[in-house]
């Protein structure tokens, strides 16, 4: 599209039509009557707009409702949004399982996949997976591939704009794997490659535990804890799509890893065996000292890592997620020790979301970047995201 000026009749018609769907949307069918009231266009106007949007595909004419057709006189028109205009997807990649979310352009999930992955896949069998979870919800829900218009996808490690993982440690062969790049040859509609507790971070502020807070910390806490934030409710990334971390903080001079603080042996836990994990967790609670100890270190690291995050944003709220959230005792530790460290202590609160947290954010980032597009009235504008 060439560039849009104040007086060019094109961008009016943009933005007009922008409110109209914009409308749309956000409400059942309406009739032209209710579209003037609320977008406070004339009637000429909404009436050309809807006409364009139906040539579209994306707003279409509603039957007259049952009786309508009996009453004297011909019934209003009636128009709604249609969310099966096109739809969205958003992908979990993680050790141990891969999980995908199938929506339509209003969000709402009308399908959903998983299956296990060994935590020892390299990469090529674990985009194989993702390829299997993928087909398997297109082909139970009916949806043709063709139908995509975004994939959102989580994944752990640190991820650069353009979807290669930079460093990743939490997966074989996942450190420089471009991503993006190869899932990109799956679909033909952008891909969005996003570090998982981002992700996760996104959820919990759209559907989740911090739908009514704009500064948000969401912890992914698992034997290397990762942090998401949203500042403002945006997700904040750093310059380099490093924020939030924070299980790096062992690297600054102390020399002592999760896997060494949840060891029960003179051996460290491998950081992916989430059963070892279990047992350790597991024996605590039946009052193995030892085990009770090890926990009593995890939680107390994972605490300091947590403030120090706090101290630097400040957030109104800390959302614990991963399978750390499953832990008895994790929020009054966590409460206690923020309330010692940190000057304005953060309400902190379990996520609602539990597992699903990050495929849910991937396919947020998905409807995010398809707003952008339906809702852009030029480049500079930021699209406002529903809630």
């Amino acid at each position: 599209m060439g560039r849009l000026t104040g007086g060019d009749p094109s961008l009016l018609r943009r933005i007009n039509s922008a409110v109209v769907l914009h409308a749309l949307r956000g409400a059942g069918p309406l009739t032209l009557t209710d579209l003037t009231r609320i977008t406070d266009l004339s009637r000429p106007t909404v009436e050309g707009v809807v006409e364009g949007l139906i040539e579209t595909g994306l707003v279409v004419e509603c039957a007259p409702e049952e009786g309508e057709t009996r009453k004297q006189g011909r019934p209003a028109r009636r128009f709604r949004f249609r969310a099966e205009a096109g739809h969205l997807l958003g992908i979990e990649i993680g050790p141990h399982r891969i999980a995908a979310l199938l929506s339509g352009l209003d969000g709402r999930i009308i399908g959903a996949g998983a299956r296990e992955v060994s935590e020892k896949a390299d990469a090529d069998e674990r985009l194989d997976r993702v390829r299997l979870v993928v087909a398997d919800v297109l082909r139970r829900t009916g949806v043709p591939r063709g139908s995509l218009r975004a994939v959102g996808v989580g994944s752990p490690g640190i991820v650069e704009a353009d979807g290669t993982v930079r460093l990743g440690t939490a997966l074989p062969q996942w450190t420089g794997l471009a991503l993006g790049e190869r899932l990109r040859r799956s679909f033909r509609c952008p891909v969005l490659v996003e570090n998982d507790a981002n992700a996760a971070a996104v959820a919990e502020q759209w559907k989740g535990a911090a739908t009514d807070s704009d500064d948000i910390v969401f912890v992914l806490a698992g034997l290397s804890p990762g942090a998401g934030a949203m500042i403002g409710g945006r997700l904040h990334r750093g310059f380099g799509g490093a924020a939030g971390e924070i299980g790096a903080l062992h690297l600054l001079g102390r020399d002592v890893t999760p896997e060494k603080l949840l060891s029960t042996t003179d051996e460290p836990l491998h950081p992916l065996d989430e059963h070892a994990v279990a047992k350790v967790f597991a024996h605590a609670k039946e009052g193995d000292i030892r085990a009770q100890a090890a926990v009593e270190r995890f939680i107390q690291r994972l605490v300091h890592d947590v403030a120090a995050l706090v101290l630097a944003l400040d957030p109104e709220l800390v959302v614990i997620g991963g399978w750390a959230a499953g832990l008895d005792g994790v929020l009054d530790p966590l409460r206690g020790e923020l309330s010692r460290y940190c000057l304005r202590p953060p309400r902190v609160t379990l996520s609602l979301l539990g597992e699903a947290a990050v495929a849910t954010g991937a396919l947020r980032l998905a409807l995010d970047h398809v707003e952008e597009q339906l809702f852009a009235v030029e480049s500079t504008v930021t699209s406002r995201r529903d809630r």
